[in-house]
């Protein structure tokens, strides 16, 4: 097989593709209808097969399900394609709604086909990935690029280029004006002379795109050399150096139709956000349910071995600095902290009452925080949420302590899990929390869950 055929033949694959999702979604919906056999007329099943087949035709280009996918995991394909089927599947929601046809089709063949659909458009997409992997690590396939910049920035862009060769990309050489440079290798790869150079050459060899890797004070250069290469039909990607920022969940959006690099921003928003919220809510409302006969005994023994109230109340700061009131179940007698003020919690806190000492070994004082959730002040999983005079205290001390709070506070959380709790380092708290809100994801969130049930029967340090 020639290098350039699937180049060549890039828009008859996209064509099959987009066919291909409708068929593989209307095989799927044929072979439900054979293995549950629903009342309704088969005439019914194809007219809805039919309007699917129009929603995907729509919805999958929006998401952008087929465009390149070079560079771009498998994770994130995915993701967007889950994303697709939710959306398909609110559509299909509010149209038998609308229509008040919902009785005439099977809940059981309408779920099957929607995971069955899902299931079969990702496992196609999978089979499409590890064919282009094989033909890629064959020498097929490949975009040869040239890099302008042989600096830290474009080190690091040829590093993870190589660290990834299922992306395809094969680096030619460096362009770079540091003369010193010039006919040396750089990361094994040659510098092939200075910037000036770069459109001759790209005109004289095949080259297909060139990556500027330039540090943003070379502005200057930069547009000189995109004045030059007007000349080819080459593509040109900017690298902006933006890494020496401490980035927090960073993102490259268009607004007003302008492109906007957000440096720092929350995971929490669009269907991220409601996915949150559904999880916070559907878990929190079972372990509450289930939890139930262990709340009414841990409240009896609060109020038989100690006057006061069975619930304590704290001001905390949660998402955006605001302020709400957490619960907990009191451990401490009433007025502990009268003559001492606001102070951290030790491990084997000497204030708690003997039942305290229990609930806090075990982190049961803090079940009524599945109340918080629910009212839609904390999440389950999160940084946990601090006192404000400690948090006005922290803000000046510990950097980057303040970004916690773009996400809600949590009942537990990444740093929590690994041990991080009470009065334990607070700088590598936030390093942790600042990881968990950097790469969030549902089944991150399980896995802390699972995790703190672990932690809980062995954590040194209490709350």
């Amino acid at each position: 097989m020639p290098p350039s055929i699937l180049r060549q033949h890039a828009p008859i694959f996209a064509v099959i593709l987009r066919a291909l999702d409708p068929a593989l979604t209307v095989a799927v919906g044929l072979i439900a209808y054979v293995a549950y056999r629903p009342e309704a007329t088969f005439e019914v099943y194809a007219f809805f097969l039919a309007a699917a087949t129009l929603a995907i035709l729509v919805v999958f280009p929006m998401l952008n399900l087929y465009s390149a996918q070079r560079g771009v995991t498998f994770a994130e394909e995915l993701r967007s394609l889950l994303f697709a089927w939710i959306s398909i599947a609110a559509l299909t929601g509010a149209a038998l709604f609308a229509t008040k046809s919902g009785a005439a089709f099977s809940r059981v063949w309408v779920v099957s086909w929607l995971a069955g659909s899902f299931l079969a458009t990702a496992g196609c997409r999978l089979v499409l990935r590890v064919t282009l992997r094989t033909f890629r690590r064959r020498g097929w396939n490949l975009r040869h690029i040239v890099v302008v910049g042989a600096g830290t920035l474009g080190c690091t862009l040829v590093q993870r280029l190589r660290a990834t060769p299922w992306a395809g990309f094969n680096v030619i050489g460096f362009f770079d004006d540091d003369s010193a440079k010039v006919g040396t290798l750089v990361e094994g790869t040659p510098v092939l002379g200075d910037a000036s150079r770069v459109s001759a050459h790209v005109q004289n060899c095949e080259i297909d795109q060139v990556w500027i890797a330039l540090p943003l004070r070379a502005e200057s250069r930069i547009r000189e050399i995109l004045t030059a290469l007007r000349e080819h039909s080459v593509e040109v990607r900017f690298v902006p150096d933006i890494y020496g920022f401490h980035l927090i969940n960073h993102s490259f959006t268009e607004i007003a139709g302008l492109p906007v690099i957000s440096l720092t921003e929350t995971p929490m928003s669009g269907a991220n956000r409601m996915l949150k919220m559904a999880e916070d809510y559907v878990v929190s409302l079972i372990a509450l349910v289930a939890a139930l006969p262990l709340l009414l005994v841990i409240a009896l023994g609060i109020r038989l071995t100690s006057p006061g109230p069975v619930l304590y109340r704290q001001e905390r700061v949660t998402w955006n600095g605001e302020r709400f009131w957490m619960f907990k179940f009191r451990t401490m007698p009433v007025g502990a902290e009268s003559d001492s003020g606001p102070v951290w919690s030790r491990p084997g806190e000497p204030r708690a009452t003997p039942l305290g000492r229990l609930l806090r070994r075990f982190s049961l004082d803090e079940l009524p925080q599945l109340l918080n959730v629910l009212r839609g002040e904390m999440s389950l999983v999160g940084p946990r949420p601090e006192r404000p005079e400690f948090v006005e205290q922290f803000r000046r001390q510990i950097p980057g302590y303040m970004q916690k709070h773009l996400v809600k506070a949590g009942i537990t959380g990444w740093a929590q899990v690994n041990d991080l709790r009470g009065d334990s380092d607070l700088s590598q708290r936030i390093n942790y929390d600042l990881y968990y809100i950097e790469h969030w994801s549902m089944w991150f969130d399980l896995r802390i869950l699972a995790l703190t049930l672990w932690h809980i029967l062995t954590s040194r340090n209490a709350h």
